[in-house]
């Protein structure tokens, strides 16, 4: 039920400057769909632009309790007043219930030792936002949690933490949970509904917010990845007991919401939930001394010996691509560090220290908004499928290209969870992949290394194959 903005957000900027380097586009080709269309993002046009608070937006028209009456609360207030009016006009054949304003507003300084008590306790030291359904009340962090996801994730990273939180009491106030329904299912939702609103606002519609589906999109998405929850054994989750959704499960539901409407957002619950997550890893598994394994391996020659023969085993191209540990050159294609695939040879060429680099684990704490070993093998799984689509006479140069590249990329890692595979999928490997596609954009991209502009578009491809086959990616991405 609420967002949890970690003491380590500060170490992200790394990681968020890398996200407006993926913008190269070359529109060839066209998809089926134009959810699948390389130039837009969820059905929208995908650009680049200006997001945050619209020049000449309304004054906030709600007040807080115990506000300071500074920039924080202005921001969150506004986001208010424009989720209160996306909902009043958009509720009706949607939702069961009626739509009410939230009943009390709270801002407090987590920093402080005098701040009010909201939903039974303290907010000494809580940096976070959160709706509480006993009382309808929806409260947020002036001191800490909302300067700095403003700092980190954009004002719009503000205001989607905010339609997160109001989507508690869209559940509510449509009576769609109760209190045995799973948090996990709660988060779900909200996060959809969260993605309902944000479409509205990045079609334009909204009069106190713009948001670019390029860049000002790919800062909401990464802040969804930001506050996934941490990798855990099956037992220590069951004793947890509420999970909030890893950064895959974040993100699908998000899209789901921005893509879809609030009828499918009302219809998530558990079996959905599990469908969607598949055959996916969820949980650490247990080294030999008995103590969770951490799911990443080191990258050398035997590990990538170990994917070629994964790939090759999920494919059985009749005529497998080479794997060369030295980047080398082509006549026919541009270098894409730290992985390259090489038409005329059939060859996928590697720099092993910059793949070794990308798949070092690593963590916000390091200025790297996720990353491990899959952020690496990915990668060199992405340069595969291009020798695959090579062998079936697809073209190789285009933006569709590259989203058909993450489509059979997320299969391949898909069959790499099923049993019999020599390399296995473990959890938190798609996210680490999701990350990748954020921040470097290399797995939805075409022999040349030219992506799609929105990071929206390069993950709806990847969960695209990680819940289809081959042929659905072809047909998709035609």
């Amino acid at each position: 039920m609420t967002i949890p903005l970690r003491p380590l957000l500060g170490c992200v900027v790394a990681a968020m400057m890398l996200l407006t380097g993926c913008s190269t586009t070359v529109l060839h080709g066209h998809a089926v769909s134009m959810l699948y269309d390389p130039s837009r993002a969820g059905g929208l046009p995908a650009k680049d632009g200006y997001s945050g608070q619209r020049a000449g937006a309304p004054d906030p028209t709600h007040t807080a309790a115990n506000s300071d009456g500074g920039p924080a609360d202005r921001l969150a207030l506004l986001a208010v007043d424009d989720l209160e009016d996306f909902w009043s006009h958009n509720w009706n054949g949607a939702l069961t219930g009626t739509f009410s304003p939230i009943s009390g507003l709270v801002s407090y300084d987590s920093n402080s030792t005098t701040n009010p008590d909201v939903c039974g306790g303290g907010l000494t030291d809580m940096a976070n936002a959160f709706y509480c359904f006993s009382n309808d009340t929806m409260a947020w962090d002036r001191g800490s949690f909302i300067p700095g996801a403003a700092k980190y994730f954009g004002n719009m990273g503000v205001v989607g933490i905010m339609a997160h939180e109001f989507g508690h009491a869209v559940q509510a106030k449509a009576h769609l949970v109760e209190k045995g329904t799973p948090v996990l299912v709660k988060e779900q939702q909200a996060d959809c509904f969260a993605g309902v609103y944000l479409h509205w606002v990045a079609a334009d519609k909204s009069p106190r917010f713009s948001l670019s589906t390029g860049d000002g999109l790919n800062h909401v998405l990464a802040g969804a990845i930001y506050i996934r929850d941490p990798l855990m054994t099956q037992e220590e989750a069951l004793a947890a007991g509420d999970a909030h959704g890893s950064a895959l499960d974040r993100i699908s539901a998000f899209q789901i919401g921005f893509s879809g409407n609030a009828d499918q957002c009302a219809a998530i619950n558990m079996d959905e939930i599990k469908k969607r997550q598949g055959d996916l890893p969820q949980f650490l598994s247990y080294d030999a001394y008995g103590a969770p394994a951490n799911g990443d391996s080191p990258i050398d020659e035997n590990l990538l010996t170990k994917l070629m023969a994964s790939l090759n085993q999920i494919f059985t191209p009749a005529n497998p691509p080479q794997l060369s540990l030295e980047p080398g050159t082509c006549p026919d294609a541009k270098a894409t560090s730290p992985a390259s695939y090489c038409p005329a040879t059939n060859t996928i060429g590697i720099d092993m220290p910059a793949l070794e680099d990308v798949g070092t684990p690593r963590s916000e704490s390091q200025g790297v908004l996720l990353q491990g070993d899959n952020t690496a093998l990915s990668m060199v799984t992405s340069r595969y499928v291009l020798a695959l689509q090579h062998e079936r006479g697809a073209p190789l140069q285009s933006t569709t290209t590259a989203l058909r590249t993450a489509c059979l990329t997320g299969v391949a890692q898909s069959k790499m969870s099923e049993p019999g595979s020599p390399l296995m999928l473990s959890a938190g490997d798609t996210d680490e992949a999701i990350s990748g596609l954020l921040t470097s954009g290399l797995v939805a991209s075409d022999v040349d290394g030219v992506t799609a502009l929105a990071g929206f578009t390069r993950i709806l491809a990847y969960r695209a194959g990680l819940q289809g086959d081959a042929d659905q990616c072809y047909q998709r991405f035609s």
